[in-house]
């Protein structure tokens, strides 16, 4: 199979995936019971204003009509009006994207950062202090809840050391005295690339203990998976060769054995960024992150089904497309795979 045969063939069957996910959880969502014309009203709503709500909504009409009404819509690309903030979902999800994917990429960054040097002195020390001490790390990572992980960093880092932020995205004072000039969504970005240091210095401040948070899971992946390959890769005769070459240790490390050991860790990463967009909705609750978590657990406890339904869109795409992604990225590294 090609190349371009391949690609097609991945994306048909992704779009296969979205579309039954999306339709699973539209039915899903409708089985709870809840009354979405009496939240959209507001407080104290009439039985007229319900009424006329509910014609607006299409909740008068069968389910498999407003299945219908919907499906068309998304054809369109219109997700719909979200119930709870009146406003079109799609406009809610590009602001809380963009916050949410910021903090994911600063938090697989923090990941690949740590997880493949130590996994590479890991397999360097096999059987060492080091080595022990980083099998340790990579289990708590992978073993501890991320909700009481980001619970004790935030009662160390805010409440005994006051050295962080306990939570929220950026300070409102420093917001009105110092206004951000929005280019990407990406807060960092925009206010370095804008000269705002101040806003930029107490982004990145807010940023650190969400982002540890997530990067736990990560680091835990990548270090024993970069060790294991390692490990493995050491043992093969071009590295004794090296070695009987008199090579330095850092090349010889970094650059030939890294090199053949970094492509069934890239499956790893690619996986590990995956669920940090799952595991980010948790986190966004703990330090009230305005995310798509945040947005996504508000929406379900006020049954806003299409802002669910939007969340849901999002993160499936998001799902299957970096797993798309990170085939073909193994594919180019290593020609030995067969399509």
């Amino acid at each position: 199979m090609k190349l371009k045969e391949y690609i097609a063939y991945r994306l048909m069957l992704s779009i296969l995936v979205i579309f039954g996910v999306v339709t699973i959880v539209f039915f899903i969502s409708r089985v709870i019971p809840s009354d979405p014309a009496a939240l959209w009203v507001g407080a104290h709503p009439t039985v007229e204003a319900i009424e006329k709500a509910r014609e607006e909504l299409h909740l008068n009409e069968p389910l498999i009509k407003q299945y219908y009404y919907y499906l068309v819509g998304l054809l369109h690309g219109d997700l719909g009006i979200s119930i709870r903030t009146h406003n079109p979902v799609a406009q809610d999800l590009k602001s809380a994207f963009s916050a949410t994917f910021e903090l994911i990429l600063f938090a697989e960054f923090i990941a690949i950062l740590i997880g493949i040097p130590l996994g590479v002195y890991s397999a360097v020390k096999k059987d060492s202090w080091l080595d022990n001490l980083s099998r340790v790390l990579a289990i708590s990572g992978v073993s501890l809840p991320t909700f009481w992980f980001g619970i004790v960093l935030q009662l160390i880092f805010f409440k005994y050391l006051h050295l962080l932020p306990l939570a929220g995205r950026v300070d409102t004072i420093t917001m009105l005295e110092h206004p951000l000039k929005v280019i990407t969504g990406f807060y960092l970005f925009d206010s370095l690339v804008t000269g705002n240091f101040v806003v930029f210095v107490d982004v990145l401040k807010h940023m650190i203990l969400p982002a540890i948070t997530l990067a736990m899971y990560p680091i835990g992946l990548i270090t024993r998976q970069v060790r294991s390959m390692m490990i493995e890769v050491l043992q093969e005769n071009y590295i004794r060769t090296a070695w009987a070459y008199g090579l330095p240790k850092k090349r010889i490390y970094f650059k030939y054995a890294l090199k053949n050991a970094i492509a069934p860790a890239l499956i790893t990463i690619g996986l590990s960024f995956a669920y940090t967009l799952i595991g980010a909705f948790l986190v966004e609750l703990i330090f009230n992150w305005p995310g798509l978590g945040r947005y996504a657990a508000y929406s379900i406890l006020s049954m806003d089904y299409p802002a669910v339904l939007g969340v849901t869109i999002v993160a499936a795409t998001a799902y299957v497309f970096i797993n798309l992604i990170v085939d073909l990225i193994q594919v180019c590294l290593d020609p030995r795979i067969q399509l």
